[in-house]
């Protein structure tokens, strides 16, 4: 162990879109849960973890070694957290007893090194686009859920696959402001929650925001997607950096 991994740390990550497709970045991926998130004393995955997850019975190749190495970082010592993604709301309690892992609800509201912090997977934010978030409290009742997951595996995977078609049609369509955060709605979770950081993922946009909320200062951040490299937030008690990690820098 190295003497920065000796520092209490803990990890955030957000918008790994696993996808078979690309084995890479799951590797990239698989290399940190081995490796530096070992040494972590939290690792918080905040929203979709998979491009898709149809239900905890798909045992696909993916998935059960995504759930055989999460168990191997949550059994080093390692508490590994997991929210729901607009792309993952499916992970349930078979999921979870298999990565190890403890489910987190959205918002979630932490102490982290001294500092109230909020998590969100950031969809929440994005109150501008009424079609989605209308779609977001559909896709969340368990009568829906349940409906669907009583389909066949092969039914649910044409589904989802037809769900990701039309939303990339969708979203190819809509203004950029409206696909971001609404700064209203920043606002009103963090004074709702009573805390001075924000942490989320969602809209792809690695950056570190820094605002003034009730004449005290306050900071956004938010976590980049996995499509081309990785992106991870690291805190310790010193603070929390952005970092971009490639294959070479897993380790």
């Amino acid at each position: 162990m190295t003497a920065a991994a000796a520092m209490p740390c803990t990890l955030f990550i957000s918008d790994l879109h696993l996808d078979p497709e690309r084995p890479a970045i799951t590797a990239l991926f698989l290399d940190l849960l081995a490796t530096r998130g070992r040494y972590a004393d939290a690792l918080y995955i905040l929203g979709d973890l998979f491009e898709a997850w149809i239900g905890d019975d798909d045992d696909s190749e993916l998935n059960q070694a995504v759930c055989r190495e999460l168990s191997g970082c949550a059994d080093s010592g390692t508490t590994v957290f997991v929210m729901h993604g607009n792309r993952d709301f499916l992970l349930g309690k078979r999921f979870a007893q298999q990565a190890h892992c403890v489910m987190l609800d959205d918002p979630a509201r932490i102490d982290l090194y001294g500092t109230p912090t909020l998590l969100m997977h950031g969809d929440l934010l994005c109150t501008d686009d009424t079609e989605y978030q209308a779609f977001r409290t559909l896709a969340r009742s368990a009568a829906w859920q349940e409906e669907l997951l009583a389909k066949t595996l092969a039914e649910r995977r044409a589904i989802a696959e037809e769900m990701r078609r039309v939303s990339r049609e969708k979203t190819g369509g809509k203004p950029e402001s409206i696909m971001d955060v609404n700064p209203a709605a920043v606002i009103g979770h963090m004074t709702g929650h009573g805390v001075t950081r924000l942490i989320h993922g969602h809209t792809h946009r690695p950056a570190v925001h820094d605002l003034v909320i009730e004449g005290k200062a306050a900071q956004r951040i938010v976590l980049g997607d996995w499509y081309e490299q990785g992106s991870m937030l690291e805190c310790t008690p010193a603070g929390c950096e952005l970092q971009v990690l490639n294959a070479r820098q897993a380790s």
